[in-house]
């Protein structure tokens, strides 16, 4: 339904979750001057609504989305304070002739912007920008050295030039004739403090539960997504404590990359009706373009290829599925994150004793164990962090790159690491974390291959006053030993089966390693390295890394699959037109 004023207009492709027959989009307030369109939730809209209809304002739909209409109209931009959510929205004020903009705290929902030649359009789907007849359909070189890197492009930059994402827990404001004014309205501060164990996890138990409650608000069916790991066992045995649900896991036939038997016994532990599903390889190379069409940008995440299958699967049955992302950078849940601890030992030895070590490793052998270790504990953090994922180094992208500007990945991350430069490595490594490989790389896939089912994904531990208490959490409950998540542990083993809160971390793990050696996908990615590759790569380096990955000399799989993206992305949306890109 869209809605135009004088030079302005808005629009809105609604998923219908809460008031079902009323709620359609955009909303206006009572005069119809100030205009709304909100992708997302509000959890915390039936409190809010029931206070302003005490001070006299009028509602007109049961959608959760017109409390963000009347606050504004009371409190202006400081109305983000109050909301409990994810959401990206736009509003319109008819009469100060301006636009507001706003993405939720974490960046779980998406929000793209351009502003060229006078025009200024924002969407939640870059692909709606690409209709518009500005749109720069060019690849931003500098977003895609920095894509070789992280295998996303980190935020606020998208791969396309001119377009750009507002960044999490920030708002804009656009007049005619002025730039767009971007502000933060919300600050991830980590602030531990030495509390007891008890204290932390009554706390814990309380906070998350309340967010459970919150996320199950909807009028269609609700379910979860279910790995073998211990994130997703506890939101569906939270979810299960307050109705009977369905859970959802996909597999692989290759051993070793499926968690499906770890799943069902979590499922039957738990009593929910549970789900599963088998990709074959051949089945997601057939899927693969449409994945990339709906990703917008390139995301070389392999679990996005899980996430969109189980998404399919789930949607047959229910609307809203409640999943565990997040946990892992709020409660300190990724194996790097037990380096620091590994580490100290060497690092604390005497300066000539590590220099004599330094100068051992430089002369070791390629991929001899124990190498690694000895080069990385010579370097600070800020020079051996930069997120989850590191593909390419720089001087690694300078054999590849055909051409293309030398950037520095260290720019990127270094100003984030000034901000946090008096916690404890653990809490900035999640601090990086925060702010590059999850709304970058996780939450990206999470809302893309989702939304593409016509799902909505929820994701309770990304709840603000979840994670306020977690970011009091000293390192000692994070990190103990090779056990992270200790306090998430603790929490909820009760009510988990023992392997669930036990088992090291693996999500959705995908056999791309074996499924790159396979005949089909050579000849694909083949293909599409001699269609698309010449203006980006030497496709002889690109060979080289192929071969030796086929002959198992190296494990290149990582690196193939973000170049396979790249290409994949670039037929899609750069080569063809979006209409017969699928």
């Amino acid at each position: 339904v869209p809605a135009f004023k004088p030079g302005f207009g808005i629009g809105f492709r609604r998923l219908s979750i809460i008031d079902l027959t009323t709620g359609s989009q955009p909303l206006c307030n009572e005069r119809k001057d100030i205009w709304l369109a909100c992708n997302g939730e509000i959890y915390n809209f039936a409190e809010l609504r029931r206070d302003l209809i005490g001070r006299g304002h009028r509602f007109a739909t049961g959608n959760d989305a017109e409390v963000i209409v009347h606050l504004y109209e009371e409190k202006g931009t400081d109305c983000l304070k109050q909301l409990r959510g994810m959401f990206s929205f736009v509003l319109w004020d008819e009469q100060k002739r301006l636009l507001f903009g706003a993405r939720d705290r974490f960046g779980i929902k998406p929000f793209y912007y351009l502003e060229k030649n006078g025009l200024f359009a924002c969407a939640s789907e870059i692909k709606a920008l690409a209709a518009l007849p500005a749109f720069p359909r060019q690849v931003d070189e500098g977003a895609f050295a920095d894509y070789l890197t992280f295998q996303y492009v980190p935020e606020p930059r998208t791969i396309f030039q001119d377009v750009y994402r507002l960044p999490p827990g920030h708002y804009l404001l656009k007049t005619a004739g002025k730039p767009v004014q971007l502000t933060r309205y919300w600050h991830i501060n980590f602030s531990p403090v030495e509390k007891s164990l008890p204290y932390f996890v009554e706390g814990l138990r309380h906070y998350l539960r309340e967010a459970i409650r919150l996320h199950l608000q909807s009028d269609v069916p609700r379910g979860t997504f279910l790995s073998g790991g211990i994130d997703s066992a506890i939101i569906t045995a939270l979810v299960q404590e307050r109705e009977q649900i369905s859970t959802f896991s996909v597999g692989y036939t290759e051993a070793g990359y499926s968690e499906l038997s770890e799943a069902r016994q979590t499922a039957r532990h738990l009593g929910t009706d549970h789900n599963e599903y088998i990709i074959a390889p051949a089945e997601f190379l057939e899927h693969l373009p449409r994945l990339l069409w709906h990703l917008d940008e390139p995301v070389a995440d392999p679990a996005a290829i899980s996430l969109f299958f189980v998404a399919r699967e789930a949607k047959k049955k229910i609307t809203v599925t409640l999943s565990g992302e997040g946990a892992d950078e709020v409660f300190a849940g990724y194996g790097i994150y037990r380096e620091p601890s590994a580490l100290a030992a060497l690092q604390q030895l005497p300066l000539p004793l590590r220099g004599l070590l330094d100068l051992l490793a430089q002369h070791l052998p390629s991929g001899l164990p124990g190498k690694n270790y000895l080069t990385r504990a010579r370097r600070p953090l800020e020079k051996r962090f930069i997120g989850n994922a590191f593909i390419f180094s720089p001087d690694e992208k300078k054999q590849l790159l055909a051409a293309g500007p030398d950037l520095s990945p260290y720019r990127l991350t270094a100003p984030l690491y000034r901000r946090v430069a008096h916690l404890d490595e653990v809490a900035r490594m999640q601090y990086i974390d925060l702010h590059t490989w999850m709304p970058g790389d996780i939450l990206v896939k999470a809302d893309k291959m989702t939304m593409a089912n016509s799902l909505e994904l929820r994701v309770p531990f990304l709840d603000h006053h979840v994670f306020e208490f977690a970011a009091t959490i000293p390192l000692s409950l994070k990190i103990q030993g090779k056990k992270t998540k200790r306090l998430l542990r603790e929490a909820f083993k009760d009510i988990l089966p023992a392997q669930a809160v036990n088992r090291p971390k693996r999500g959705f793990p995908v056999p791309t390693r074996e499924w790159l050696k396979r005949d089909d996908f050579q000849a694909f990615f083949r293909q599409l390295l001699q269609a698309e590759g010449t203006p980006w790569f030497h496709k002889k380096v690109v060979e080289q890394l192929y071969r030796a990955h086929t002959a198992g000399i190296q494990d290149n799989s990582r690196k193939l699959w973000t170049i396979l993206i790249f290409l994949l992305w670039h037929r899609t949306f750069i080569s063809r037109s979006l209409d017969s890109a699928v």
